[in-house]
């Protein structure tokens, strides 16, 4: 069996991520125009009118700019809970009922052989949620939109072998930037979007817990640099006693197209392409 996970777009001008576990293929948030999505999708070999489901996070643009036309197009189920729903139909009321299905936070299902745990996070929005998919000895998760490191996300994400983790900005650009005032503490609050440094510690924390693999996701582009999310993550885990691209392989995710594909077996082995 094998995992193949791979970020389609991330960042603040819109995020979807696409991951196949055990025969079922899923689509974490539609935040690029659907024609974005079934593009990106189409570069890794895969279709969007294949996909079993897709799952919302929460009802900010750049997570669900494209749902509606993509779900109706491809008759998809979207999985959302109540808070996220409320939300979202307040912005389309006239989204397809049939496609709707509602779950609880921090209650497990099932998607074909897929065991899905969404979790709760902290961020400026109605319900968000991250998800975490096992099946078998495979596992990964998605958390992104995180304002800071809390043991409920952390200890959900624990265990998993790879992961879509956010390092949103790096504080001192924040600070020295044009952004507002008001956006800099929307930003740098509790409910914002993590840093490059708390990102790196948290991954710490998550491959003594046995994570092998990360995306880095959803960088800002003005308050953030590639190189900078890399290099901060690298460094902490190096001096932690990781080695880099050996025990823990770093990737970060692209702004505006398909990122890397990362495969990894039931076997342990892992690679990207």
């Amino acid at each position: 069996m094998q995992l193949a996970l791979c970020p389609l777009f991330s960042g603040s001008s819109g995020n979807s991520v696409y991951l196949s576990l055990g025969g079922t293929r899923l689509l974490v948030d539609a935040g690029v125009s659907a024609a974005r999505v079934e593009a990106g999708l189409r570069e890794l070999g895969a279709d969007a009118s294949e996909l079993d489901a897709i799952l919302v996070t929460h009802e900010h643009v750049d997570h669900v700019r494209g749902l509606g036309v993509l779900c109706r197009r491809h008759d998809l189920p979207v999985y959302a809970n109540e808070g996220t729903w409320s939300a979202l139909l307040q912005r389309e009321r006239d989204f397809p009922r049939r496609l709707m299905r509602v779950f609880y936070t921090g209650e497990d299902f099932t998607l074909g052989r897929v065991s899905v745990r969404p979790f709760s996070i902290p961020h400026d929005a109605a319900e968000p949620v991250g998800y975490a998919f096992s099946c078998g000895v495979l596992s990964c998760a998605v958390a992104t939109d995180l304002g800071h490191i809390d043991e409920g996300w952390l200890s959900a994400v624990s265990g998993c072998q790879a992961l879509v983790l956010e390092a949103n900005h790096d504080v001192e650009m924040v600070h020295r930037g044009p952004y507002p005032q008001r956006l800099k503490a929307r930003i740098l609050g509790k409910n914002g979007h993590l840093c490059n440094e708390d990102c790196a510690r948290a991954m710490v924390t998550l491959a003594q817990k046995g994570t092998r693999a990360v995306f880095l996701s959803h960088l800002s582009a003005d308050n953030n640099l590639p190189e900078l999310a890399y290099n901060t993550v690298c460094e902490a885990l190096s001096g932690a006693g990781y080695a880099v691209e050996k025990d823990v392989r770093v990737m970060v995710s692209r702004r505006d197209r398909v990122s890397d594909l990362l495969l990894l077996a039931d076997d342990g082995d892992a690679m990207a392409r």
